[in-house]
């Protein structure tokens, strides 16, 4: 087979030879197609290109029904019940704008916004939750040349007045549930003169926005929508944007310090998309559809977006409290209800979706039990006559994604081998990519014709790629396979960070003839695929003097059905890494209701709180997590000392997750620090 990189280069010393994807290795792609060189460029190719053609669905909330739920837990001690009152979505049959009309109101709302002042080159936050209107107000400023900053609809105070205050945003555009929180922090952001929400917003939250500062205008987006469709002779001719423009400043969701706002111009995101749609382009087919409900403000989730609304994929828009039946009422849940056939998602959704998988085949019966591992083993085996028996048998779990299901795309952190291999052969097949909002989202992708478990695969034809040695860890070019930190320059590829003159100046982290430094250890594989080892900033170097990576070792342990989420810490004094786990409580009380461990002081049907401060049900865990260890091929010094359980769950929203769903490292463990301390008391 031809391997999926080529090298273009001969190796420097301390370099392995630079690699570009074997599909276009003559030169790097820097657009879509012919004269599309920005977004404004962009909407306008897609509307003449797929033109009345579904292009975005979304789904109305009809009702909301409230279910009460007595909740027990842990506090000082003491047990305590209390009442918490569980919301559920009634949602509608999916609508949809064709090309043509997101191409329409698109014009409608820019003209709304230049009709209110808005000027080209001054920038405009989008604060708001994933949605068709998410992306017709960002189209629309990208196409009067005003730059968008993005926040998370999960920020806190702090998160979003840093993205309001640093790029001086004169305008927002919200939902009308987060008027309070933006509200709050208007006193200290006076540049915001313009407040643009989405839905219908309360009285106390429009009185709370008026009361902040008289001089800002406040205006319902459909209003907005149609005021600029009521102005006619306003020619936004000399608004459009040029290709170096800036087009986005996207904060990082900020896992280490204060988000950092990447630059990335109409070039860096249309030559990204160019790349995306080269290598995906042969892989569709005409009545793809794509499942959105990633946050929008995840370069991951925008760049996905953009390549399947140029190759003219129908997009459906979720939420990912409302994906399952389980968590709506008198409706299917999105998958179902769209029934997509591309889907992209980050490890713990993937985690998430195992997990249930598995939760479903253990109330299952003996026979229908056996019937599944049977199937998951002929598939695996790649039995050729009985692989269709097995499909018939695993149907049932692939029509909980609506049945069409066929592509999906794992990236924004490594996925473990066994998660991916157990979805691949239960319910679709699960490509890995890599890449960082400093590339626009994509700098590697996995096809399936290089399809194995681990990969990330092989640069996009929009970037090269390089690796450097890594001394003090031992990853070097010369090693056998080649193994370095990640380079990477191109044309998707931002040139530097919001007014941070501090680290666009630093060679280590942009070298002088143009390469960015991500961090990120890389090795090549034969086949010229890139797999992801390790993390340079998460490398600890235990007292035996030898490194481990605790990224690396949470996507394995993390792969253990007992464990919900993990936390892998480690201290320069000890000769193996702990972690702190959130335990998967269904999972937990499966096996203790068959095995419970000797020694447990609490009754297998105990709260779930009182079950996570039994010692029997810690080594119960730390003895599962370590087998998943061995099975991967850890070392000794990189198997779990001890476990620390926590019956709180991690969340963006308690700040133990980033909105991108990656671990808050420092403030899980200042969280934790007295059992932490109780495992290394040093």
């Amino acid at each position: 087979m031809t391997p999926a990189s080529v090298e273009v280069s001969s190796a420097s010393p301390g370099e392995t030879p630079i690699r570009r994807a074997a599909q276009h290795p003559e030169s790097l792609v820097t657009h879509p197609a012919e004269g599309v060189d920005t977004l404004y460029d962009l909407l306008e190719y897609c509307a003449r290109a797929h033109g009345t053609k579904n292009a975005l669905g979304w789904r109305d909330i009809i009702d909301i029904h409230e279910e009460k739920k007595t909740v027990k837990k842990m506090v000082g001690g003491k047990e305590v019940s209390e009442d918490k009152v569980w919301k559920y979505f009634e949602l509608s049959d999916y609508k949809y704008y064709s090309y043509i009309e997101v191409r329409d109101r698109v014009e409608h709302v820019a003209k709304g916004l230049v009709s209110l002042g808005v000027n080209k080159g001054e920038v405009f936050n989008v604060y708001a939750s994933t949605s068709v209107n998410w992306q017709i107000v960002a189209h629309a400023c990208g196409s009067i040349a005003t730059p968008i900053a993005t926040a998370y609809d999960t920020l806190g105070e702090s998160g979003l007045q840093h993205s309001l205050s640093e790029p001086g945003c004169v305008g927002v555009f919200t939902n009308a549930e987060l008027l309070g929180t933006l509200g709050r922090v208007l006193a200290n952001t006076p540049t915001v003169k313009l407040i643009v929400y989405d839905g219908t917003a309360s009285n106390s939250h429009l009185e709370q926005i008026k009361s902040a500062r008289n001089d800002i205008t406040l205006i319902a987006l459909d209003d907005l929508l149609e005021k600029g469709k009521g102005i006619k002779d306003l020619d936004l001719g000399d608004r459009r944007p040029a290709r170096e423009d800036t087009s986005c400043i996207m904060y990082t969701s900020g896992s280490t310090g204060a988000p950092k706002g990447v630059v990335l111009t109409h070039g860096n995101i249309i030559a990204s998309v160019g790349a995306t749609t080269t290598i995906l382009r042969p892989l569709l087919k005409h009545d793809d559809t794509f499942l959105a409900y990633l946050p929008l403000a995840h370069i991951l989730e925008y760049v996905a977006e953009l390549t399947m609304y140029t190759l003219g994929v129908t997009a459906g828009y979720g939420r990912v409290k409302t994906l399952t039946d389980a968590s709506v009422r008198k409706c299917l849940g999105d998958m179902r209800a769209f029934a997509p056939s591309i889907m992209i998602g980050v490890p713990a959704v993937w985690e998430t979706i195992r997990k249930g998988i598995m939760s479903k085949v253990d109330k299952m019966g003996t026979l229908k039990k056996g019937a599944f591992n049977s199937a998951i083993a002929v598939k695996r085996a790649n039995v050729p006559v009985l692989t269709i028996a097995a499909d018939m048998i695993l149907g049932a779990v692939k029509s909980q994604t609506g049945g069409r299901l066929r592509l999906t795309l794992s990236g924004g952190a490594a996925l473990s081998k066994e998660t991916q291999e157990f979805l691949t052969l239960a319910l679709v097949t699960v490509l890995q990519g890599y890449g960082l909002t400093e590339s626009c989202g994509m700098c590697t992708v996995l096809l399936p014709d290089y399809m194995s478990y681990g990969p990330v695969g092989a640069p996009v034809p929009s970037i090269e790629i390089k690796l450097q040695d890594v001394e003090s860890a031992n990853y070097r070019a010369t090693n056998n396979p080649p193994q370095g930190e990640v380079l990477i320059r191109g044309n998707s590829v931002t040139k530097g960070y919001f007014k941070r003159p501090d680290l666009n100046e630093d060679p280590e982290i942009f070298t002088k003839d143009g390469w960015f430094r991500t961090g990120d250890v890389g090795q090549w594989n034969q086949d010229g695929t890139l797999s992801i080892i390790d993390r340079i900033k998460n490398l600890v170097k235990l007292s035996g003097g030898e490194y481990i990576a605790l990224e690396r070792l949470e996507s394995i342990y993390k792969s253990c059905n007992l464990v919900s989420n993990i936390c892998v810490h480690a201290s320069t004094d000890a000769s193996k890494p702990m972690a702190i786990i959130f335990p998967h409580e269904h999972n937990i009380r499966h096996v203790l209701s068959s095995n419970a461990p000797a020694g447990m002081k609490c009754g297998t049907d105990a709260e779930f709180a009182t079950l996570c401060e039994d010692p029997a049900i810690a080594e119960l865990i730390l003895k599962e997590t370590n087998a998943a260890g061995k099975k991967a091929g850890f070392k000794p010094m990189e198997t779990l000392e001890s476990v620390v359980l926590t019956h709180e769950e991690w969340t963006a929203e308690n700040g133990l997750l980033t909105a991108a769903q990656k671990i808050q490292r420092k403030k899980v463990a200042e969280k934790y620090k007295d059992q932490i301390k109780t495992v290394y008391p040093y």
